[in-house]
């Protein structure tokens, strides 16, 4: 469950710190309070997107924390495959957010947002005004079926997304390789072409480097001999040259060695200096003499280079590539020598891919219709609950005849809300109220399937009012039972079932505009559920009423 949630300079909040209770939170204020600002953190803590100007003027960095307290085995895997260390089952997640970016943790270890992003559906679902409307398309209906078969379904997908692969991977290469007979034979003679002039090139690789060097050295070979030169005067030919200085030296040492037994080891050491002075001029005699080249040599290096680099602006960037290109030629021209006995090959392994994907497909297809009728079923009672009295409601799985990565199947859900009318697809007749009711039934069986501890609903009033209302709040309060809910409201009716209420109010000055947000006791909640069933005058009667709901609710709520 969220345990805790921290927001400090986001927004309308400077700094806001909630703590959360077991099963039904309710959250209410003024229009314009803050409240989607609240639940906008914590999709934002979770994932979201944060825009830079959420960041409160004045400050340099904005900060969501949520805390969490969670046994799921799902999230401990998830952690530890992240190697994210976790102590006691507690989940911390913040986000701090400055001009430039966004620092996302999780137990203080640093992740990305792809993990944040996968690590957030185990431990909450929100629901709002938006993710209403995506019962409208019926690729969610297919999603929402699948999440309720589960495991179930697990290994067949799987299957069906690798065969799908492999069945559009082969379709592509018919399609490439199917072509006529002249264009055949031309591509054929081009490839012949291409492999001819990479093999008589005669390239090896490291050759172009070693050419590079030859030709450095040979472009600069004036400079390097008047500099040998230099070293060699220095060394050995010029007055006070080190050779004779250091001859001189060593007779001049064996003098004080033979004085002096101390000075037997000075005498050693200017011995070996004076025959390392004599190898290195010896070395550098050999060089000098080794730098003599001809123009000859010159132009057959600078050729040979422009040569490489030609065949590298066609076949690849360096030589290894170059070979790898002559290699795929290689291949593509044997496939087309042997036209007739490769295309039958690619025919023979894409039907057979495709009659194993077909077969797959229809497995699938049977696993949906199976989880399909307990799903409808449980749809339909909760869909009873929460007012929709005589309601109809189907799971249609039909075969689309195309295959794609979740199979063939197109999955709708129908309904007919009220009795006289025709089943039709949920998007053609559902208003934005029922949207929200049939919601709020598919995540109550879900969320049974799924183990989820916490569910938020955003605005889960709308469109709706009077008994409908009362029911929904029932329906809020069992889910209640089995983990935890957090839901803003307007309606006086759901606030009423509230176990922990929270109010957050908006205040001003002359400088800036601040919600703040508190947890009230129950003559607070009183008060406030007063405020929205009597609007700014609150009289005797009204706050009776008040006082008269909240004793109702907590009747129902003992009897679940």
């Amino acid at each position: 469950m969220l345990i805790n949630l921290h927001v400090k300079n986001l927004a309308l909040i400077r700094e806001s710190d909630v703590d959360f209770s077991q099963m039904l939170n309710i959250l209410t204020g003024e229009t314009g309070a803050g409240k989607s600002v609240l639940i906008g953190s914590i999709q934002s803590a979770l994932g979201g997107r944060i825009p830079r100007d959420m960041i409160r003027p004045g400050a340099d960095s904005a900060l969501i924390e949520l805390v969490f307290h969670t046994e799921s085995p799902a999230v401990k895997n998830m952690l530890a495959q992240f190697d994210i260390p976790w102590e006691d089952g507690e989940v911390i997640i913040s986000r701090r957010v400055t001009s430039q970016r966004v620092i996302n943790k999780v137990n203080d270890t640093t992740i990305t947002i792809g993990r944040l992003k996968e690590l957030a559906p185990l431990l909450l679902d929100l629901s709002g005004q938006h993710e209403n409307q995506l019962l409208l398309k019926t690729e969610n209906h297919r999603r929402i079926l699948d999440s309720y078969a589960g495991e179930s379904l697990r290994p067949v997908k799987e299957k069906v997304a690798a065969l799908y692969h492999e069945y559009m991977k082969l379709k592509g290469q018919l399609e490439e390789d199917t072509i006529g007979e002249e264009e055949r034979i031309r591509e054929i003679e081009f490839l012949s072409f291409e492999i001819d002039e990479i093999t008589n090139a005669r390239l090896r690789e490291g050759e172009e480097e070693e050419l590079e060097e030859d030709y450095r050295r040979i472009s600069h070979a004036r400079e390097i001999l008047s500099d040998c030169q230099e070293i060699h005067m220095m060394m050995s030919e010029g007055r006070d040259n080190a050779s004779d200085l250091a001859g001189r030296a060593v007779r001049l040492a064996g003098n004080v060695a033979d004085i002096d037994s101390r000075a037997e080891d000075l005498f050693s050491q200017i011995t070996t200096i004076d025959a390392l002075i004599g190898d290195f001029n010896r070395e550098l005699s050999a060089y000098i003499d080794d730098m003599e080249y001809d123009d000859e040599t010159f132009v057959q290096i600078e050729e040979r280079l422009d040569l490489i680099q030609h065949l590298k602006s066609k076949y690849g960037p360096d030589i290894k590539s170059i070979f790898a290109y002559r290699k795929r030629s290689e291949e593509k021209r044997e496939k087309l020598s042997h036209y007739e006995e490769h295309l039958a090959a690619l025919k023979e392994n894409f039907s057979r891919t495709g009659e194993m994907l077909e077969k797959e497909c229809s497995i699938l297809s049977s696993l949906r219709k199976k989880a399909a009728l307990p799903l409808q079923d449980r749809i339909r009672k909760a869909l009873m609950d929460l007012n929709f009295l005589q309601v109809r409601f189907e799971i249609e799985v039909e075969d689309t005849e195309r295959f794609s990565e979740q199979g063939k199947d197109r999955v709708c859900f129908m309904i007919a809300p009220n009795p006289g009318m025709d089943m039709c697809p949920l998007a053609q007749i559902a208003s934005g109220g029922e949207l929200s009711r049939i919601m709020l039934a598919i995540k109550s069986v879900l969320a049974d399937e799924e183990e989820i501890e916490t569910l938020i609903f955003d605005e889960i009033d709308t469109g709706i009012s009077g008994r409908t209302a009362q029911k929904v709040s029932e329906k809020l309060a069992l889910i209640a039972r089995k983990r935890q809910v957090i839901a803003i409201t307007h309606l006086p009716q759901i606030a009423a079932m509230a176990d922990t209420h929270y109010l957050i109010e908006k205040t001003s000055d002359e400088d800036m505009t601040i919600s703040h947000i508190y947890k009230l006791n129950e003559e607070e909640a009183g008060k406030e559920l007063a405020r929205m069933l009597g609007g700014t005058k609150i009289t005797g009667a009204v706050m009776e009423n008040a006082r008269e709901m909240r004793r109702l609710a907590q009747q129902y709520k003992d009897s679940l």
